[in-house]
């Protein structure tokens, strides 16, 4: 890959996922935040347990962009 493709591919690629996984971040803490901030008897209900449901989806998701980046930055770097 020629050095323009590559910081094509850095700025677009990238800069987007990284925006992409700090948004993510953010909406998981607070996400994490209002359950924390649920009684007890509501995180145990149907309530809570979707919500902690979103919860380890979206920490799934942040992995996943995680490794996209460490896959962009492998190409980049060859």
């Amino acid at each position: 890959m020629n050095k323009d493709r590559r910081e094509r591919l850095t700025k677009l690629v990238l800069q987007k996922l990284e925006d992409a996984r700090g948004d993510l971040q953010a909406i998981l803490e607070e996400e994490q935040d209002a359950y924390d901030n649920l009684p007890e008897s509501f995180q145990n209900g149907e309530k809570g347990i979707v919500m902690q449901e979103g919860i380890d989806d979206m920490a799934t998701v942040i992995d996943e962009i995680d490794g996209a980046v460490i896959s962009v930055e492998d190409i980049v770097n060859k």
